[in-house]
């Protein structure tokens, strides 16, 4: 049976006194120190706010309509009712916002961050990103990692001066890293997250030492695991990798989607309210933390699951960045990478005073050919697979509804 908490009766008094007397919460950041690279554009104004700009730049970006075709956890899956990453990461930001509403937080900066955080993930979620890293770093040495990639996605591919505390919350977000307690850790500006940026690309530790510089962007990051723990195993569910969520054990958190979402919630925000850090019970990190630990063994493990990625899409991965570098080093105005991408970018960009294609075609060769992977949703690359090689020999076949 179901079993879902509340808050104490102290505590929902004390935020309903609090909210009586329109008590601000001191560790929200506040509109009026938003910090963008160029601070006399994109003002406030009444209509739209600060962290409001960022969420509509966003959404308005062209990265964002591919969300809508990229993997969450299952690919070769023609089926409407599990979870593509458009939805992923309109549950994070609902999530976050629950949590952040009721900290009294500035919920225009979590949704900015919640919204742009996986915009420059790969094709085939975690999988994809996994074969795109260990190409890029085979003949690099540096690092790709989506979080990274989605500032970069924001901040040079498609430049719309996104404020430093969003870029922060998307650099930052690491959802494969639960902590039981999370305390902001003061970012002095653009410099110093340009330097984080890059060591995330040099160093394989950088990456997991991100840490949000505001309370709103650690809402984001813990939203995000508790947004996919229990839609995965339902998604899982759904296409027959599990039969039922009783494949779960039992914990404080509970094991459907809907009990993980409220007692997450529920334990956070007693834990967290009024203090300058995040915070649950032992009880609930551990469980939660053993939940994940569950879904990697029981889903992302899978067989099933890994054998369409390690049969098919790496091999196709490998073929494609081969044959994009080579198109980039021969500089073929008429090649698909630059009628493709490069016009693509060039578009995007085309009124924006920020923005040099000539820089950006200076760049090192195989970046331009991540950013066109990354960029690709799962149908894109498999048609342009099959566009690259007619007569290749890998193939995605997707399992139907029958």
């Amino acid at each position: 049976m179901a079993d879902y908490h509340s808050l104490t009766k102290e505590l929902q008094e004390r935020i309903e006194e609090d909210r009586r007397n329109q008590v601000r919460n001191p560790y929200a950041f506040r509109d009026e120190d938003i910090l963008r690279r160029n601070m006399e554009h994109d003002k406030p104004k009444l209509w739209r706010p600060a962290f409001v700009r960022d969420v509509e730049k966003i959404l308005h970006n062209p990265f964002y309509n591919r969300y809508s075709d990229k993997t969450q956890v299952f690919s070769a899956y023609k089926n409407d009712d599990i979870s593509r990453r458009a939805l992923h990461v309109q549950l994070v930001s609902r999530v976050a916002r629950n949590i952040g509403q009721v900290l009294n937080l500035n919920t225009d900066l979590i949704e900015a961050a919640a919204l742009g955080h996986d915009i420059g993930h790969t094709p085939f979620g975690h999988a994809g990103e996994r074969f795109l890293n260990e190409l890029y770093h085979e003949r690099t040495g540096r690092f790709f990692n989506h979080n990274v990639h989605s500032v970069r996605v924001l901040d040079k591919l498609v430049q719309r001066n996104i404020s430093l505390q969003v870029l922060d919350g998307v650099l930052c977000h690491n959802g494969e890293m639960e902590m039981q307690e999370y305390r902001p850790v003061k970012l002095s500006g653009f410099e110093e997250l340009d330097e984080r940026v890059e060591a995330c690309y040099t160093d394989a530790t950088a990456n997991k030492k991100q840490i949000p510089s505001t309370l709103e962007g650690c809402v984001m990051r813990i939203s995000d695991i508790i947004a996919y723990l229990g839609k995965d195993r339902q998604d899982a569910v759904k296409v027959g990798i599990l039969s039922d969520d009783r494949s779960f054990s039992e914990s404080r958190i509970g094991t459907s989607n809907a009990e993980i979402i409220n007692n997450m919630i529920v334990n956070i925000i007693e834990n967290s309210y009024g203090k300058p850090y995040l915070s649950m019970d032992r009880e609930y990190y551990e469980a939660f933390s053993k939940a994940k630990s569950e879904n990697y063994k029981l889903i992302y493990g899978n067989p099933e699951i890994d054998a369409i990625y390690t049969e098919n899409v790496k091999p196709m991965f490998t073929e494609v960045y081969e044959e994009l570098l080579h198109q980039v080093k021969e500089g073929d105005k008429n090649s698909i990478f630059y009628r493709h991408h490069i016009r693509y970018i060039e578009g995007i960009n085309a009124f924006l005073p920020y923005f040099s294609m000539e820089e950006y075609l200076e760049e090192e060769p195989n970046q331009l050919v991540v950013d066109f992977i990354a960029s690709m949703t799962d149908d894109y690359f498999i048609d342009l697979y099959k566009e690259l090689f007619p007569k290749g020999k890998y193939r995605i076949e997707y399992k139907g509804y029958f």
